[in-house]
């Protein structure tokens, strides 16, 4: 595709014709359904995945479904930094600009993985991999007229707080408490783009998509992951349901002026009362500048 090539089969007068998005994680659950909806709205769309077949099928499933023929795949594993600094040129090489990111892309893992980059894995994939992903892309986004950065974080961030002696959960582990920390680092960090971003065409807000039954029961607990997922399913929301909140902040006019928020059912709510302390969220940017560099 030419760089910023318009949609071939999408008329103009869809919102988000023309707009240029790029979702992460988006082969399954509330990704897909978001990646889907963008698509369905004109969108020049970029999904992310680790699996090649299966990206490439979703990324078919979704011009199939829409009409949509301007859809593009992009791999990169979060658990590889690396991966995710050639997602990040490769899409700078194919765009000039960037007009919405989805940091979708996350994971639960019940048992500790170590990684070489000095955190477990949890942590790097929630946290480390979309927070490199953005700065790397912070040009792209500052070249829109308009852009916006979704991060999909969740309540859960409020059953942890920023261990910096021990980010790497050494001395226990806890999936839970893990899973946790990442989503609260994801909080801290919307906060502090947004302070670092003033003056400039970027809003970034957070959001907590609701419980939704998605596969990351079935992957993160092997014997009795499907089970998990079936449960879940009879009383959790769908991850069309899910996904709603993140389509909103992609592309409501209605927080097209908005930044620095948390949004749960499309209204913004107050995140846990240590979210907001600056210092902290300072002290975490540096240290994933310095595990990221």
């Amino acid at each position: 595709m030419m760089k910023d090539q318009k949609p071939n089969s999408i008329q103009n007068d869809n919102p988000m014709a023309g707009k240029i998005c790029l979702v992460t994680g988006a082969t399954a659950g509330i990704g897909k359904v978001t990646a889907t909806a963008l698509a369905a709205q004109g969108a020049m769309l970029v999904i992310n995945g680790r699996n090649k077949q299966k990206t490439e099928a979703t990324v078919q499933q979704i011009i199939s479904e829409t009409g949509n023929q301007s859809v593009q795949s992009s791999l990169a594993d979060f658990s590889d930094l690396q991966q995710v600094r050639d997602l990040a040129a490769a899409f700078k090489q194919r765009y000039s600009h960037l007009d919405v990111l989805v940091n979708n892309a996350g994971a639960f893992f019940n048992s500790r993985i170590d990684t070489p980059y000095g955190v477990e894995i949890t942590f790097l994939v929630n946290h480390l991999a979309p927070f490199l992903l953005t700065n790397l892309l912070f040009d792209t986004l500052k070249a829109s007229p308009s852009a916006r950065i979704v991060n999909v974080s969740s309540e859960g961030h409020k059953q942890d707080q920023m261990d910096f002696d021990d980010l790497g959960f050494k001395k226990s582990y806890f999936g839970m408490k893990a899973y946790a920390r990442s989503k609260l680092a994801n909080i801290f960090f919307t906060y502090e783009l947004e302070r670092r971003m003033k003056n400039t065409n970027v809003m970034v807000n957070a959001l907590h998509p609701g419980h939704v039954a998605t596969d990351i029961w079935k992957t993160s607990f092997p014997v009795i992951g499907p089970a998990l997922k079936w449960i879940m399913k009879l009383i959790a929301l769908t991850p069309e349901q899910g996904a709603d909140n993140s389509i909103y902040l992609a592309t409501s006019p209605e927080v097209a002026e908005i930044t620095g928020k948390y949004f749960v059912k499309r209204e913004p709510v107050q995140s846990s009362p240590i979210s907001y302390d600056e210092n902290i969220a300072q002290k975490l940017w540096e240290i994933s500048e310095s595990l990221t560099s």
